[in-house]
């Protein structure tokens, strides 16, 4: 923003004679300013800045300037991303920054762990190939509400997902259900994740073996060999809570079903699928069903 676009801003809250003043210019320079015709370049800025407006808003202010770049570009607008960061900056939007991940699932003593047949490879050329699980919580003044979740790694895509008020194998087992239901995975699907005491309980290695799944667990207290899921509840936390804790834990479970299958699945464009959201992805590479 200019000096004289400063001005102009803020004629109702203070006098002309004491802005230029203060800010260096005189009151020629001013009403020589105004009478001038708005720039093409001026013009464009505050097209491209409506959109962003608009873009940031959709997202609920979970976008910043990567995504809100790659929106554009799928809006069909031609700009740089230095361009959408400054008036970003002149507009006063940013997105949410990440926040640290807390690790919920605990090891369980004395039961052997499955081998990594991952080994941090999450590049995965096609569906129903390699699906991870994980547990993380959302705050409620009611107390916390868990969420399990089945993410497909080839599209990122949570196909499957279970919220409960209590942390017990029940809530992975029906993350996995509705993962098979929707997607009916073929024999050798490797179902990856750590070695919480849910995903090691027997309970769920005979669900696993049941549906011909193979386990893979990573190392012991390793956040980066299941980063991808620890990456999605970083999101979610930094995207949905918004800062805020949710007053009941129904309203969590609403806005966690928006979040998941109306944004993330839908509409989040993501960097390691070239700022596709998941489906989209899925439609462009394999044709694989809404």
């Amino acid at each position: 923003m200019s000096v004289f676009e400063f001005i102009e801003a803020h004629r109702g809250e203070f006098y002309l004679q004491v802005m230029c003043r203060m800010l260096g210019v005189t009151r020629a320079g001013y009403f020589s300013w105004r009478g001038r015709p708005i720039s093409k370049k001026k013009m464009a800025d505050d097209r491209l800045g409506e959109e962003i407006k608009e873009i940031h808003g959709q997202s609920k202010g979970r976008y910043g300037v990567p995504r809100i770049h790659a929106e554009l570009k799928a809006r069909g607008f031609v700009c740089s991303r230095r361009r959408v960061a400054r008036l970003m900056r002149e507009l006063g939007l940013r997105g949410k920054s990440r926040r640290k991940y807390k690790v919920t699932t605990k090891a369980a003593p004395g039961r052997q762990a499955a081998p990594d047949l991952v080994a941090r490879n999450f590049q995965i050329e096609k569906p129903n190939t390699v699906w991870a699980g994980d547990i993380s919580y959302l705050p409620t003044k009611e107390g916390w509400l868990y969420l399990a979740v089945m993410m497909d790694l080839h599209s990122r895509r949570v196909v499957g997902w279970a919220r409960g008020e209590r942390l017990t194998t029940d809530l992975p087992l029906a993350a996995l259900q509705m993962g098979v239901d929707r997607r009916q995975p073929p024999p050798g699907l490797i179902h990856h994740s750590d070695r919480g005491s849910q995903y090691s309980s027997h309970l769920y290695q005979q669900a696993l073996e049941k549906r011909q799944i193979l386990c893979s667990m990573g190392k012991k207290g390793d956040c980066f060999d299941n980063a991808v899921l620890e990456s999605f509840f970083s999101t979610l936390k930094r995207e949905l809570l918004l800062g805020q804790v949710f007053e009941l834990r129904q309203e969590a479970r609403t806005q966690v079903f928006e979040f998941i299958e109306v944004f993330y699945n839908r509409q989040r464009r993501h960097r390691a699928l070239g700022f596709l959201s998941p489906l989209e992805f899925e439609q462009i590479n394999q044709g694989v069903a809404a």
